[in-house]
C-alpha cells in the first residue's frame, strides 16, 4: 500500500481522507467517534505524537462499540504511513456492568476540575454558543437546494450542528455540577490537580503532566485523567518512587521527580 505519510500532518487532516475512504453506511457513527478522540487530542495535534499511553488512556472512558470503529481508524492511519506503529490494540475498552453505567450517569455532581480547567471549559462554552448562528446559517444557505439527496453541504452543516449541540450540552452538564478542587493543602502525595514531573527509564526523557479530572483531560496541554492508566498509578504516590504503568506493548517504568501542588 502507499505510504502518503507526512511529518507534519495533523489529525484533522488524516481524519478527512479516513472518512471518504469508508462505505457510506458506515460514515455517520465512524465519523462521530471519530471526530470525539481527535478533538480530545487537538485537532490540529500532529498524528505522529499519538502513543500508545494516550490511546490507553482515552480507551477508559468510551464503550467497546465506540473502540471498535475508532481501531479502524489507528489501523488506517498506520497503514498510510502517519504512525510508525498499529496504536489500535492499546485502545481497549472496560466493559462496564449496569450498575458502573448507572452510577457513572448518576455521579455528575462528583466531577472535580482545577480552577484552570473550569476557567478553560468556561471559555469553550462560549466560544461553541457564539458559533451557532454561523452553523445555522450554513443550514439555511445549503437547504435552499432543493436536491437533498446530493445536498453534501446540508448534510455536512447538520453533522457540524449534531457536534456542536453536543459538546455544549456535555459542557453546560460539566460545569454545573462541577466542584473546583482547593489546592491550598499541601501534601507529599500526589493527588489531583498536582502536576508531576517524571523521568521515562527507558529513554530518560522528563515529561511533566497535570493529574485532572476525565473532563477536564487534554492531552496536548499536558493534563492526563485520573482515570487513565497512568493516573491510577500516580495517585497517592510520593517523590522519588518508581512506578509502572501496564500496557498492550508491555511494562513503561518512570521515576517521580518532582511534585507540584495543584
Amino acid at each position: 500500500m502507499e505510504n502518503i505519510s507526512n511529518d507534519n500532518s495533523t489529525l484533522v487532516e488524516v481524519t478527512a481522507g479516513f472518512l471518504l475512504s469508508l462505505p457510506p453506511q458506515d460514515g455517520v457513527k465512524t465519523q462521530t467517534e471519530v471526530y470525539k478522540f481527535i478533538r480530545w487530542f487537538g485537532l490540529h495535534r500532529k498524528v505522529d505524537e499519538l502513543s500508545p499511553v494516550d490511546v490507553a488512556s482515552y480507551a477508559e472512558q468510551i464503550t467497546p462499540s465506540a473502540a471498535k470503529l475508532l481501531k479502524s481508524f489507528l489501523v488506517y492511519i498506520c497503514k498510510k504511513g502517519f504512525t510508525k506503529a498499529n496504536l489500535s490494540p492499546h485502545l481497549r475498552a472496560k466493559r462496564a456492568s449496569s450498575n458502573i453505567t448507572a452510577s457513572r450517569q448518576s455521579s455528575q455532581d462528583q466531577t472535580t476540575l482545577t480552577a484552570q480547567g473550569y476557567a478553560e471549559l468556561e471559555l469553550e462554552l462560549a466560544n461553541l454558543k457564539s458559533q451557532r448562528s454561523s452553523v445555522i446559517e450554513d443550514m439555511r444557505r445549503a437547504a435552499a437546494d432543493k436536491d437533498f439527496r446530493e445536498n453534501a453541504p446540508l448534510q455536512a452543516a447538520r453533522e457540524q450542528k449534531s457536534h456542536l449541540e453536543g459538546r455544549i450540552e456535555e459542557l453546560e452538564t460539566t460545569l454545573k455540577f462541577a466542584k473546583i478542587i482547593d489546592g491550598s493543602q499541601g501534601t507529599v502525595r500526589i493527588k489531583l490537580g498536582d502536576t508531576i514531573v517524571l523521568n521515562d527509564l527507558s529513554s530518560s526523557k522528563e515529561l511533566s503532566y497535570a493529574l485532572v479530572d476525565p473532563r477536564e483531560a487534554n492531552p496536548t496541554k499536558g493534563k492526563i485523567s485520573v482515570a487513565s492508566p497512568l493516573g491510577k498509578v500516580l495517585l497517592d504516590k510520593e517523590k522519588g518512587q518508581i512506578i509502572e504503568v501496564a500496557a498492550p506493548a508491555g511494562i513503561f517504568s518512570y521515576r517521580i521527580e518532582d511534585i507540584q501542588l495543584g
